[in-house]
């Protein structure tokens, strides 16, 4: 046993010594606010798709959906659905990457709103940067959560000191790179989770005879796993509809947005969707077969929370110990991808939106990386905090986190991008309704439904409403949105340099 768990220690010391090494090699670059937060608009296609998925799953995708799917079976699938990822590549990519350099070049979500609307009061910025801070606590803590399980379930360590430990690895190379160590690092987590989320699966149907006799087995003795719509009363389908719901979630991700911010070329953004669909539609089937196969491989079943734990079991079970440590590895690199994503744009709407614009707004480009980085310091800690319990679901954070953010931010963008009489009041009004209504929804549950359904259609009326009663906005700033849609961007001189 002790020469199994040095084995899968070394692969993940390898691991996170490459990590760190990438941090560190950038923390030497960081001379400007817009090189740690935006890395100065340099991304290529691989780099811009890469990092917007890996970012996007982290570990729900290797143990929230993969558990999902071993308690509920091929039901699970609804939520994987890939639709809103097309569409927010499709729809929102281009535009809101050009109109953020309109926009008086914005280095942030709040930023870009703050600049759409010529908010000099900057309320719609603190307004932002308060709901950030809020969902971001929650989805970090999440991916803290995923990570204590982790070393707990590999290691054996207690789930306070494996909730430090994964912590403790995230923080340091966010804290030192910015984002350009965080876009890197994710196009290597990206490619380790896709190799690991597949392998696993082919490899346990494999072991156990092909994937016929999986399935045989699994309509023998557990058929209603292998059902759509195993509940067709009103309860079962509202829990499709929720289940659905998740793709508009798309549209309001900080996280995800920024990379559409920060590529060097705009015109290579349909390259990056072309991955990035590859990518998602490959990986999110393949989690779900990770719970249908662990269904029948597994040989102790799973019960509540330690459901989300069974590719980490099949990791050990099917691999000998250092292929299972790399493997095992991509589950960190999830983790890890997605939290120093959330970090970075939190510690960004701190400095920038808020530091830089109410309490020193001489300060300079270094004052604001230092304090960047206290930020993503006392976030980490906030998150830490909210995740000590190991009995926390993380597809059930994670889908809370999502909702504020989809329905705060999603019909907001959305129309600020293809609406030119939206107003600076209608966005407000937009993103305090949309958030309102899902922080209250969530404590009430009402009918069953998915709080982002709500949410987001109740920040669509606010802001249509709001907007039409204000009389629609300024004539320069629809002259501002003419110029934005028939924009012809910049090309950063960076671009490239991943090729």
């Amino acid at each position: 046993m002790m020469q199994y768990d040095v084995s899968i220690l070394t692969a993940f010391a390898l691991y996170l010594l490459a990590m760190l090494a990438i941090g560190v090699y950038y923390s030497r670059s960081q001379q400007r606010l817009s090189d740690y937060i935006l890395g100065g608009r340099s991304l290529g296609p691989w780099i811009t798709s890469m990092s917007a998925e890996a970012s996007d799953m982290s570990g729900w995708m290797l143990m929230g959906v993969p558990g999902f799917a071993y308690s509920t079976g091929i039901s699970a699938a609804w939520i994987a659905i890939a639709i809103g990822t097309y569409l927010n590549w499709q729809f929102v990519s281009q535009r809101l990457r050009n109109y953020t350099e309109v926009a008086n070049n914005s280095l942030t979500m709040p930023d870009y709103l703050k600049n759409r609307f010529h908010d000099e009061k900057n309320i719609i910025r603190i307004i932002s940067a308060i709901f950030i801070l809020i969902f971001f606590l929650i989805y970090t803590s999440s991916g803290f959560v995923s990570g204590g399980k982790l070393f707990e379930s590999v290691f054996g360590m207690d789930y306070f000191s494996a909730l430090l430990l994964s912590a403790g690895v995230v923080v340091i190379y966010t804290f030192l790179g910015g984002f350009m160590a965080v876009c890197w690092t994710d196009f290597i987590q990206g490619c380790m989770m896709f190799l690991a989320i597949v392998l696993v699966p082919l490899v346990g149907m494999i072991a156990f005879g092909g994937c016929d006799a999986v399935m045989t087995r699994l309509a023998t003795t557990a058929p209603n796993l292998l059902e759509m719509a195993p509940d067709t009363t009103t309860t079962g389908i509202i829990g499709i509809i929720s289940a659905l719901a998740w793709g508009i979630g798309y549209f309001g991700q900080p996280h995800i947005l920024v990379r559409f911010m920060a590529i060097g070329d705009p015109t290579e953004l349909k390259k990056s969707k072309h991955i990035a669909m590859t990518w998602v539609v490959i990986s999110l089937a393949a989690a779900v077969l990770v719970g249908l196969v662990g269904k029948v491989i597994v040989p102790t079943p799973l019960v509540g929370a330690d459901s989300e734990k069974v590719f980490l079991v099949m990791s050990r079970q099917l691999f000998p110990p250092f292929a299972s440590g790399l493997i095992l590895s991509a589950v960190l690199a999830a983790i890890m991808s997605t939290a120093s994503s959330q970090l970075l744009v939190t510690a960004s709407a701190i400095s920038k939106d808020f530091y830089h614009t109410f309490v020193r707004k001489n300060a300079s480009d270094k004052e604001l990386i230092y304090v960047s980085r206290l930020t993503v310091l006392v976030v980490a800690a906030l998150a830490i905090v909210l995740a000590l319990n190991p009995n926390s679901y993380i597809l059930t954070m994670v889908s809370y986190a999502w909702a504020g953010f989809g329905a705060a931010f999603g019909p907001t963008i959305l129309l600020s991008l293809y609406w030119k009489n939206m107003t600076k009041n209608g966005a407000l009004a937009g993103i305090i309704v949309g958030g309102l209504t899902v922080l209250i929804w969530k404590q009430f549950a009402w009918f069953g439904l998915y709080e982002i359904v709500p949410g987001f259609l109740f920040s669509l009326i606010a802001i249509y409403i709001v907007s039409k009663l204000d009389g629609g906005p300024s004539q320069e700033i629809q002259d501002e949105f003419e110029q934005a849609i028939h924009h012809t961007p910049k090309i950063s001189v960076l671009h490239n340099e991943e090729e």
